[in-house]
């Protein structure tokens, strides 16, 4: 059996909900979750914001890899985990022991999904992340691989190296290699569908009835209720008179 994510660790409910987003490059996730944060925000929410390699600790060593192109598929998997691990102990896990709604704009599906397309074993991928909570609601966008590209090269002219997977040398063409690698992705992502109860999001749809529909299954499943912002209000009784302002000093006269 398949080592999946620990639903909750030690087998005590967390205060806080997990949500996450995948899906391939070009999928318009990110600008999904930025949607939903500002809207949670909006709504007076406590909300906290994480995404796919960005830790402090990593991310020198992480952009000095890629950019010397360094990286074997496993220590692409590995440098990826060990910036996953690094947010998730030092921002994930205690923003959800504060009781926040947490936002990932990736989570360890990524790795499941992408290092599996190159060519590491999905049991070892699973058993690295067995750390890391089951997030409450996984939204997968779900996109075509051509219009992907299209997203990306209307964006930024070409896939950059690794998103095109041209490490593998799967084709000389960085947009040929991009739809072969990223194909691989979009396949790996439909087999954990069922088995990881990732929601489906067609996005091919417009953008604002994507980001309707995961305001309507956020609210439908968590209780938004419980993540109001607390407001705390000193009173005088407590903390004394305010000390009153400082006299503005009069004008010298002239002599």
């Amino acid at each position: 059996m398949r080592t999946t994510i620990d639903e909750r660790g030690d087998g005590r409910a967390l205060p806080g909900r997990l949500i996450a987003v995948e899906g391939v490059d070009g999928s318009g996730k990110s600008t999904q979750i930025a949607l939903l944060y500002k809207w949670l925000r909006g709504q007076g929410r406590k909300v906290f914001f994480s995404e796919w390699n960005s830790s402090e600790l990593v991310r020198g060593a992480t952009k000095r890899g890629k950019r010397g192109q360094l990286l074997t598929p496993t220590t692409f998997s590995l440098i990826h985990a060990t910036d996953f691990a690094d947010r998730y102990e030092r921002q994930i896990l205690p923003m959800l022991r504060a009781g926040f709604l947490v936002l990932c704009d990736r989570y360890a599906f990524t790795s499941f999904a992408r290092d599996q397309a190159r060519g590491c074993d999905f049991n070892w991928l699973t058993q690295i992340y067995g750390f890391a909570y089951k997030p409450d609601i996984t939204f997968f966008f779900h996109v075509p691989v051509d219009a992907a590209l299209v997203r990306l090269v209307k964006a930024r002219s070409e896939p950059n190296w690794f998103e095109a997977g041209m490490d593998l040398e799967l084709d000389p063409d960085p947009r040929e290699s991009f739809m072969i690698f990223q194909s691989r992705i979009t396949a790996n992502y439909l087999r954990m569908v069922d088995e990881y109860g990732l929601v489906r999001v067609d996005a091919m749809r417009p953008i604002i009835w994507q980001q309707e529909f995961l305001r309507g299954y956020v609210t439908r499943f968590i209780d938004l209720e419980g993540f109001e912002v607390a407001t705390e209000y000193i009173t005088q009784d407590v903390y004394g008179l305010i000390p009153p302002e400082p006299p503005v000093p009069k004008k010298a006269k002239r002599r």
